[in-house]
């Protein structure tokens, strides 16, 4: 396990090797804080709580293909959610780009990426998105 000097913004290894994290605590604070700001205010709480209500019964459910999509991208809409995403400086980026390689080479040990690849989305020794 590799240790951050910013864990709540990091790249890290499962115990095992086979996996790695990534950790972005500030999209999960964000997305609660935009959340609750639709719910609080009482133009849209009613439109908010209709559509929590609505994904709370997908979840409960067995969803059918696309549903539980179609159920968050609701809530989103209605509490005026933002893009989860991340503004990161140089400094930042450097970081984590060290943190990931560190998690690439322990979980690619057994399939260097130079042999033939077996990691989907990466075909012909190109990468695809």
């Amino acid at each position: 396990m590799t240790e951050s000097t910013n864990p709540d913004l990091s790249f890290d290894l499962r115990s095992d090797h086979l996996a790695g994290y990534l950790r972005a605590d500030a999209i999960r604070t964000d997305t609660l804080v935009q959340l609750v700001a639709g719910w609080a205010d009482p133009d849209t709480r009613d439109e908010v709580l209709d559509a929590l209500d609505q994904l709370a019964a997908v979840v409960q459910g067995i969803p059918r293909e696309g549903e539980l999509d179609a159920a968050i991208e609701e809530v989103e809409g209605v509490a005026s959610m933002d893009t989860a995403r991340i503004e990161i400086d140089g400094w930042t980026a450097r970081r984590l780009f060290t943190e990931l390689q560190v998690v690439a080479l322990k979980l690619n040990r057994f399939n260097p990426l130079g042999s033939r690849p077996s990691i989907p989305g990466q075909q012909d020794r190109r990468w695809t998105a």
